[in-house]
Formats: C-alpha cells, structure tokens, sequence
C-alpha cells in the first residue's frame, strides 16, 4: 500500500477535537490517492463471523432493530454490559480508539506530525491522570464491576473480529479497552462541555484594549426576561431559584489579583492562541424541555431533548435498547461509556443540556525556574517528562509542570496554572448507572447527588406524573474574607487567592467549599420549564457568561402559546423541535430595511428582506442574505480593532452582544445603521460571488463528514433548515447543531433520530440510514421493547 495514503496522509482530526465526541471532528485530511474497494485497508470489510461468543458473565442476546440499534437482554447486568461493550466494539471501535488516543495525548503515534500541538495539550492537561484517580475511586463499586465487564466484552471483539477499515489505513491495531479508559470518555465529555478559557480571553482583551471594553463585550449577564427558572415555573415548596440574591454584577479587573499584585500578561497571545484550539465550541447547546400532565392530551408530562454537540460521521451519540431483569432502558450514550446517558427506562425518561456554571479557574504565580512561590515559601513544580511518539518522525519529549490547584499550561514564556472540577476524582459514571434502575423521581434525586460533572440542566418526568428540573455538577464557592467572589478573573496563586476548599486535583476531594446539593437550582415538579443554555437564575456566581438567549427566548414563546391552546402531545413538540425562525432576525431586520431602504444597489435585498419571514428554511433567500449579513456585520464591527490588537475571530463577543451594541466605538462611520448597510452589500457580493441561490444551497450537510474526509465514508450533502440560534439548530460551518432528538410522553410511544446511522461500519446498510430523516426533523420509534433477529449469542459461564 503507497505509504502516502497510510499515516502521513492523515492530517489529524483532533487538533481542535475538544467537543463532545471531537475526537472525530474533521479538518479535510485529504486522503488523496486512496483508491477505494482496493488494497489492504478492505481487510475491514470482512464478514464478522462470530454469531456465538463465550462469555464468562452470563448468557445475553444480541439483536439489532430495522433502525441498526443494538436491542441486548441479559438476565444480569455483568452479562448485559459484558454483550455491551462487545456491540459498541462492533459498531464504532475506531471511533472508540481515536478518542481516548485523544484525550491520552497518543494521536501522533498513528498519525504524525500535525497531531504534535494536541498531544502536548492534553497531556499537559493530564486528563489521563484525573481518569486513573476517578477509577480508583470507582473501581470497588457494583458500577465499577459493570465497567470492568464492559471493558472485556469491547477486547473479546478486538481479539476475534476483523478490524474496522480505519485501522489498516493507518497501519495499526487497537491496545486492550482498560476501564480507566471509560472514565477517560467521562472527563472528555465533561471537559466539552465545561471547559472554557473565557477568563483569559477578557483578560487578553483587558490587557490590549482597556478594561471598559472587556467589560462591554463580556457582559456578567444577558438582560433578557427568559431565564430557565421563571416565576411562573411551577413546582412546590421544595423549588430555588439559586443560593444568591438577583444582581447585576460587574466585571472586576482581571489584570491584578484579589491583593493587587499584577497577573497582566499571565494569558499572553501566543498561550490564548494555542488553548483555543481546545476549548469547546462556544456555539454548542442544547434545547430541553419538561411539560407537566395539566397540559397534554393524556394527562401525563412528556420530555423532549435535542443536544447539539458536532456532527460527524459516524454520529457523537450511540444508540442501545438494553434489557435486564426486567429493567429495560433505551437511549443514547457516548462510545466508551457502557450506560444509557440521555433516554428513558420503564419508570421515567431524562434529558441533559449544558449549564455553563463556571468549574475552571486559572492562576498566575511568582516563579524562580523551577520553583513557584506560594502562601510564602517556595515550593518545586511536581514535574513529569513525557515522550510523544511521532510516526514517520521524531518523537518529542515535553516537561508537564502541576502546582497545588493542577497543571501548568505554558507556551512562548507565559504561564497559567489551572484548576478544573473533571481533575479530581468523580461519580458521575455511578449516578448514570443509577438513572438506568430508577424506579421513579426519589431514585432520580438520589443519583442526581453523586452527578459530580458536567454542571448540567437536568430534566426529568415519570409515569407517576412527576417533573422535575436540577442543575447537576459541582460547583465552586470562591470565598475571600468571607466573602463570595466571582471566578471572572486570573488569580494570584502565590497568594492562594480563589482556591475551592475541599477540592483535590487527582484525588479524592471532599467538596466541603461548594454549593450543597440543596442549594443548586432546582425546580421540584414544574409546570412547564425549558432549557437552552441561557441564564439559570440571577446568580450571579454560578457563571461567568451564558449562550445567547435566543433559543432560549424561543422555546418560551412556542411552550407558552401550546400551554394557551392547550392538549399539547407529541406532535406538537415535534413542531417546536422543528421551529427556525430566528430571533435575531426578528430583532434587526426592520432596523436594517428602515437603514437600506431608498440605497440602489440594495433594493433586490430590500424586497427580498422585506417579505421574509425570519425562518431559516432551505428555499429562503431571505434566510441566506440573513445569514451572510450577520457574519459581515461581525466583521465590520471588530475586525479593524482587533487585528491591530492582534486578536483573531475567536475574541469576538456573542451574537446577542452585537446585536444589541449601540453606535459607540465599533460601528464607525454612519454609525450601526452605515455599519449594516456595509454588511448587506457584502453579503450579497458574496453570495454572488458563491452562486447561491437559496439558503439550502449553502446550508448543506457537506460539513458532517468522516475523520478522513473522503466522500466514499462522507454522508451525503443535503441541504437543511435550521441556524445557531434556532430551535431547530444547524451550524454549517463548524458541523454543530441537534445531534440527537428525542421526544418521551410518560403513557405514550417515544421517537426519535440520529443526525445519520447509529453504525460506524461503512459496510453497515445503517451508516447514514437516518441522515434524510434528521435532515427533515422526521422521527423513528423508540420502542422500549426488545427487536430484531439475534445477532449474536453470548454464551454463559461461571466466572
């Protein structure tokens, strides 16, 4: 095989990977002389010949449903989840190896040289150490067993089965699946999700373009009226609306510590523009949503949940029907992880969408090579050299530094210490397992207290009638003289300025200085109550910058007027996950048409505006002259000032906080009004320039594609409805959007959909058999009831 088409060629996808499931997000990898159906990477496409497994588990059953889901009944759970991890290893392996190669640092190893930055990265981070303290914690528990047998069940598919075809085209086999390796799929999820470098950001935009701009482009919060707890929200006396009182809290300098010494500097741009290939994608969300029985048509609550998390091929989410002595759950969980994280069981369903708490915190110290001064005395940096191998190059050898809050991130002379929740040892694999046996709303909330991380937006209804809503994760108190402070700025770890009491990077914290469970927001049986990434409550500590509130805002209108007419089922929440009308273009359109009108050049635009109405729909050319005018606005707003600055797209602020800029500094000559005629002619320059003709021709699938890029494993292009701010949500150009929906009425049938297959076997008839499905918000069963013909037996045997 010409090794130009093996690891070379493979230009990794990882180097930004930091989104849940990033580990396979695409870069164009540009596998060009690969000839299919040739070779020896069509080893992969032999015929799996193993219908009967031994196991020493138990006996357990394997089926697949007309829609590829793996439908498992065991009597036991060691033989359920020991047939799990087999199914998971015959159903996405390569998706299963690259991510924890990711997350150890090991893609260069297979890859080469393009991988070196990430490796360094997470390395450094050592995410592979807080992985190894949260199984050791673990290990012991019945769930720890259950990870174990899981573990064995994904080797004996390594060991007896051909491998995927990505293998041969890298050239190599997969190590054994250790169980520190799921607990290593737990801190890649949770640090997706909560990991942020928004603090240095602001204080890089401190620093190079004064503190009053920091504060007007990261605003302490959003004003809006549609926080995720209401007033109207229901619930009964057991309901909080936080542990702080409302306020509108500002934004304390972040260049001095707490004792005035300077950090300014600390997060240099050099570091910032190294850790942002890291850090998730500020545009990832969710939509969730909790309906109480007084107002549907049969009298029981119904939960919806669409994450949006990348899209890829093969999906984010994996798909699994699993039964158990009369247990039965079904839904959907990450690869790697053996139980079902979002989806429904027999008693009750339950739906997660990220918080945005603020669980990381970051430190600059007083250094004399390789000490670090702190609380007076001197004390050396706990330093580990690490070797990356590098395939077809030379390997690399790094010095990873930790100081007591956690690792010590460096690049070109600037330093930032780092504290984050996921480095210490977690439970979130017990409480999951837990969600699985839940009998009702009481098990729910048992469960929910050992859900260490992510900090996430809980929902939840059971066939008993009961809702609930809960913030999940632990969350910080920042306490100086008593007093609790924002964590908004870089501290000043000599001084021991912000540290959390109770916390243990890689080991086992006692959580003493956080927010008691009591005290998260929570809703206890809530009428109607929806999440989309927006302001919890008016906390001000629980977070440093929320999603734009747009979906948010929505979601309200459309649970709100359903409420009004009242019988709300499942098509009508079908309808709202289907919504894509936009918001922010309700908001600014008429505001452009009135700046627009009487211009020449732009009347074509103006008609076309003008009878818009503000859906992002794929035969709209209002939707793409919308979309391309946004982008442009941007740029005419920041991207004089900060390329001067040298800051790049990544500092600028969220759509709602350009949207809602006055005349000010940013909008030069003209003002707002001459800035966004600006942008309307550029957009339809480059919409000419492209040869759009209608939003579908530019919103297409083309951006969901495989590792390698190649449009033989790449889903085919559709074009789609939805936007960053819709309910419906689609992102084309970072492959973000709803990557997994799900619709559960308590009494009812449950539905469903995949953004494409749930197998990652490209030979497999369900590699992108749901793709068309998604793209037209249509929905499959999601039948508790176990299907399909047996695919494989797993015979039993004692231990």
């Amino acid at each position: 095989m010409d090794t130009d088409v093996t690891r070379r060629a493979l230009v990794a996808a990882i180097l930004g990977g930091s989104v849940a499931g990033g580990a396979l997000s695409p870069i164009h990898s540009h596998l060009q002389r690969f000839a299919p159906l040739s070779g020896t990477a069509w080893d992969g496409a032999a015929d799996r010949t193993n219908a009967r497994v031994e196991s020493p588990h138990g006996s357990a059953e394997l089926r697949y449903d007309d829609d590829g889901v793996p439908n498992i009944a065991a009597d036991t759970e060691e033989a359920l989840y020991f047939a799990v991890g087999y199914a998971q290893a015959r159903d996405r392996l390569f998706q299963l190896d690259l991510q924890r190669r990711l997350m150890r640092g090991e893609v260069s190893a297979v890859v080469g040289e393009e991988t070196v930055s990430s490796d360094e990265f997470h390395i450094g981070m050592n995410f592979a150490g807080a992985a190894e303290a949260t199984w050791k914690h673990v290990a012991d528990t019945e769930t720890g067993e259950l990870v174990r047998t899981f573990s064995e069940g994904v080797n004996t598919h390594i060991e007896t089965e051909p491998l995927p075809l990505e293998f041969s085209l890298l050239e190599y086999e997969p190590d054994p699946w250790k169980p520190e390796d799921t607990m290593l799929m737990e801190k890649q999820i949770s640090w997706n999700l909560t990991g942020s470098f928004l603090t240095l950001r602001r204080a890089n935009v401190a620093d190079k373009l004064g503190q009053e701009v920091a504060n007007e482009l990261y605003p302490a919060r959003f004003d809006h009226d549609s926080p995720i707890i209401r007033n109207n929200s229901g619930g009964n006396d057991d309901s909080t609306n936080g542990v702080a009182s409302p306020g509108e809290p500002s934004f304390e300098n972040p260049t001095t510590g707490i004792s005035g010494k300077p950090t300014k500097g600390a997060a240099g741009t050099a570091l910032l523009d190294w850790l942002n290939e890291f850090e998730h994608d500020r545009g990832i969300g969710s939509n969730s949503w909790v309906v109480s029985g007084k107002h549907t048509k049969n009298g029981q609550p119904v939960v919806a949940n669409d994450p949006h998390l990348s899209l890829m091929a093969p999906p984010v989410w994996y798909e699994m029907n699993l039964e158990v002595s009369g247990t039965r759950t079904r839904g959907v969980t990450f690869p790697g992880v053996p139980f079902v994280v979002i989806g429904e069981n027999h008693a009750g369903a339950w739906g997660f969408t990220n918080v945005g708490a603020d669980v990381i915190d970051f430190y600059s110290y007083e250094t004399d090579g390789d000490r670090y001064r702190y609380q007076g005395e001197w004390r050396d940096f706990e330093t580990e050299q690490r070797e990356i191998e590098v395939a077809e190059g030379k390997n690399r050898t790094i010095t990873t530094r930790k100081t007591v809050h956690g690792p010590m991130l460096e690049r070109e002379g600037h330093r930032v210490g780092v504290a984050w929740i996921g480095h210490t040892a977690t439970e979130t694999t017990l409480a999951i397992h837990r969600y699985a046996k839940s009998e009702g709303m009481d098990d729910v909330l048992s469960a929910t207290r050992q859900f260490d991380l992510p900090t996430q937006n809980l929902v939840y209804a059971d066939d008993s009638g009961n809702t609930l809503y809960y913030v999940t994760g632990r969350i910080p108190r920042r306490m100086i003289n008593g007093e609790e402070i924002r964590g908004n700025r870089i501290f000043d770890g000599s001084a021991g300025e912000g540290e959390w009491r109770g916390f243990e990077p890689f080991g086992i914290s006692s959580w003493d200085g956080f927010v008691p469970f009591e005290e998260k927001p929570h809703v206890v049986n809530p009428d109607v109550l929806g999440t989309a990434n927006q302001r919890v409550t008016d906390d001000p500590y629980l977070s440093e910058g929320y999603s734009s509130p747009y979906r948010g805002k929505r979601i309200y209108e459309l649970l709100d007027e359903a409420v009004e007419s009242g019988n709300i089922d499942v098509a009508t929440m079908k309808r709202i996950q289907d919504d894509t009308l936009d918001l922010r273009a309700r908001n600014l359109v008429p505001e452009l048409l009135d700046a627009a009108r009487g211009k020449d050049s732009l009347q074509s635009a103006v008609e076309t505006l003008s009878n818009w109405d503000y859906r992002m729909e794929g035969d709209s050319r209002g939707a793409l002259l919308f979309v391309h005018w946004f982008d442009a606005l941007y740029d005419e707003a920041f991207a004089d000032e900060f390329e001067q600055a040298g800051l790049d797209e990544s500092y600028y602020p969220r759509d709602w906080v350009l949207a809602n800029l006055g005349d000010g500094r940013w909008f030069g000559d003209g003002g707002k009004q001459g800035a966004m005629v600006r942008a309307l002619r550029t957009a339809v320059e480059t919409i000419a320039e492209e040869g759009y003709e209608t939003f579908g021709d530019y919103n297409t699938t083309r951006t969901i594609t495989h590792p390698f890029d190649q449009s033989f494993l790449n889903y085919p292009e559709l074009p789609t409805d939805g936007s960053a701010h819709t309910v419906n949500n689609y992102r084309v150009g970072s492959a973000v959007g709803s990557s997994w929906r799900m619709i559960c009425p308590m009494g009812g049938d449950s539905e469903a959909i995949l953004p494409g297959g749930n197998s990652g076997d490209y030979f497999s008839d369900h590699y992108r058999d749901q793709l068309k499905a998604w793209v037209n918000t249509e929905y499959k069963p999601m039948s508790l009831e176990i299907r399909g013909d047996v695919a494989v037996t797993f015979d039993g045997g004692e231990r």
